[in-house]
């Protein structure tokens, strides 16, 4: 059986007979009895085990290592010390698979920087198995979400010839020898020899082939991976990541905000009913205060501000800013801080200049800026970003004439405004920044199971 199942129905196994099979997270022997914090991974607290001198094998129980699967048969008892309700009574113990003394998950503090070095044993620690418990509960309540709302879930192709986020961010894929590469008659690579006969990239969005199906299904949404090749050695930065990209017709702006902000809202109440030990785990070792924090945005209406007005706001405050605030420019992470702890709690900033934003957003009426959005979360900084899609096709044209965007290779994109086109909006949610956020861990590196960032791609 699994410790799940055990402490959910923990007043039905009492005084009974059980089997358990997992590993041993530390082995505490004395000269009369001793203990064995046991795990299996399927809940966040270990079980005690308590074995006597009186058992036959009392002596090779007590020479146990950390680290090693064994399987237990044993009494499921009430407790007599401090620290947990009940233990069970060990009868028997059998080593499945032994561990080394240089075993490296000692029942000690490890920094997270050498835990990414053992990257593979990691989840063994109560740290990550707290984290990517949630994220395997989050990737749930995503998908309850939206499937619950009516929406498709779209696979969007990980291998595309549709160079949405720009070639210079997208990996580029080849059968090439690059040793002999085959050139034209202009010198240059001849990608007519390639397998896909053109030029090939890895997935940068989901985005523009999610557009098509929204035309069909009217709301989509992909969950996948996502590679861009951006050089960014930072915390909330990595070369391999996942996104959530809803995408829904007959929604303008204002309609993709409220979307996303019940869509936040649904996974934080989720996550902190289905993880409550892995949150109190969070609030006390990893983010105090954290619990707070994500009640306080499920019991808030999202503050809604112009890009316009947020520099506004910037410029007025008196404060020593290392990046100065411009109407026609980004926003700084020193910004994005000000600005969530100014409306004390999350913020929607819509219409960006449009020369700072992409081609497919849809112009608004001043000519200068677009109806795009992202969302500011107090502690996270940008979580969402998305926009109102251009559906003007003549508009649509000049904005990727304007920008150098190759329409021959889209026109099936440019041909949904078309072919019975309408108004629609969609937003994208990197999945690890939302771990991050509900977790209070700082490092992406830390809420993926294997990290590839620059110049790290090991395992």
């Amino acid at each position: 059986m699994d410790v799940k199942d055990l402490f959910d129905n923990i007043k039905n196994y009492e005084n009974k007979n059980i089997i358990l099979e997992g590993w041993v997270r530390n082995n505490r022997n004395q000269s009369n009895f001793g203990f064995i914090d046991f795990n299996d991974g399927t809940y966040f607290k270990s079980l005690q085990l308590v074995y006597e001198k009186e058992l036959k094998d009392f002596d090779s129980i007590s020479k146990i290592r950390v680290g090693s699967a064994i399987r237990v048969t044993g009494k499921l008892v009430k407790s007599e010390g401090s620290g947990q309700t009940h233990e069970l009574k060990v009868e028997s113990i059998e080593v499945l698979g032994d561990s080394p003394e240089d075993y490296p998950i000692q029942p000690k503090r490890h920094t997270r920087e050498f835990l990414r070095e053992v990257a593979y044993l990691r989840p063994r620690t109560n740290l990550f198995n707290a984290v990517f418990r949630v994220r395997s509960v989050a990737a749930q309540a995503i998908h309850e979400y939206f499937q619950s709302h009516n929406y498709v879930y779209f696979h969007s192709p990980i291998i595309t010839g549709a160079d949405c986020e720009g070639s210079d961010q997208m990996f580029k894929i080849t059968t090439f020898d690059f040793d002999n590469l085959p050139k034209n008659d202009k010198g240059k690579v001849d990608f007519k020899e390639d397998l896909f006969g053109k030029k090939a990239y890895i997935t940068g969005s989901g985005q523009l082939h999610g557009e098509t199906f929204a035309m069909a299904y009217k709301k989509i949404y992909t969950f996948g991976p996502t590679m861009r090749t951006e050089n960014s050695n930072t915390k909330t930065h990595a070369n391999e990541f996942w996104m959530i990209e809803p995408e829904v017709a007959f929604c303008d702006l204002n309609g993709i905000m409220n979307i996303e902000e019940e869509m936040l809202k649904f996974v934080i109440k989720y996550v902190m009913d289905k993880c409550p030990l892995e949150m109190d785990f969070f609030d006390s070792f990893v983010e105090k205060g954290i619990k707070d924090k994500l009640n306080k945005v499920l019991n808030s209406e999202f503050v809604r501000i112009t890009h316009h007005d947020a520099i506004e706001l910037l410029k007025k405050a008196e404060v020593e800013w290392e990046f100065e605030p411009e109407y026609g420019e980004d926003i700084a992470k020193e910004h994005e801080k000000y600005i969530t702890e100014h409306f004390n709690g999350p913020v929607f900033i819509t219409d960006w200049p449009k020369d700072i934003k992409a081609y497919y957003m849809k112009l608004n009426d001043d000519g200068k800026t677009v109806a795009a959005v992202d969302l500011e979360v107090p502690g996270a900084g940008e979580l969402m970003g998305g926009s109102q899609r251009e559906d003007d096709y003549d508009k649509l044209i000049k904005r990727m004439d304007e920008m150098g965007v190759d329409k021959d290779k889209l026109e099936w994109y440019t041909n949904l405004r078309r072919f019975g086109g309408c108004y629609h909006s969609g937003f994208g949610l990197g999945f690890e920044r939302l771990i991050m956020y509900l977790t209070g861990v700082e490092n992406i590196r830390d809420v993926i199971p294997y990290p590839r960032t620059p110049n790290n791609c090991d395992y």
